[in-house]
């Protein structure tokens, strides 16, 4: 075979999760950018809350890129950098790479197909934005059933 097939989330549904996270920050009483990637890390979908950090637009995009790009949240950073220096050094000078958390990967039958970046709260918020929004569109889903999970 000389191709490959990528499986994405659908744009109606990148808009959906979009949207749910704005809604949850609303609900948090914080202002969000929020940015849906498809697995390329390629922009599907957008949204900036009134009020919402201009600066904050940039890093939720970062935040969906890294977490398409590697396939895991970027919240666990952290470990994966925990001891090595060389390695802390080196990710944190490239670009759009984000080391904290607010990306989380979007997960269907084990095949990532794309991810949400947050950003305008505290970390903790990011990511609680980004996981209300994937899970209040297409559920938090089991390991091994057929609907999408959070990772």
């Amino acid at each position: 075979m000389t191709s490959v097939t990528n499986r994405n989330v659908a744009t109606k549904t990148a808009c959906a999760i979009a949207q749910a996270a704005v809604d949850h920050a609303g609900n948090l009483g914080i202002a969000i950018n929020v940015s849906v990637v498809d697995s390329s890390a390629t922009e599907i979908a957008f949204l900036r809350m009134n009020n919402a950090f201009l600066p904050s637009m940039g890093i939720a995009k970062d935040k969906a890129y890294t977490a398409a790009g590697f396939g895991f949240p970027t919240m666990d950073w952290k470990e994966v950098l925990a001891g090595n220096v060389q390695l802390q050094a080196g990710m944190v000078e490239r670009p759009r790479v984000v080391t904290f958390g607010g990306g989380v990967p979007i997960v269907e039958d084990d095949v990532l197909i794309g991810a949400v970046g947050v950003s305008g709260g505290s970390e903790d918020e990011d990511i609680a934005c980004a996981q209300a929004g994937i899970e209040a569109v297409l559920g938090a889903g089991a390991e091994g059933s057929d609907s999408p999970k959070v990772e």
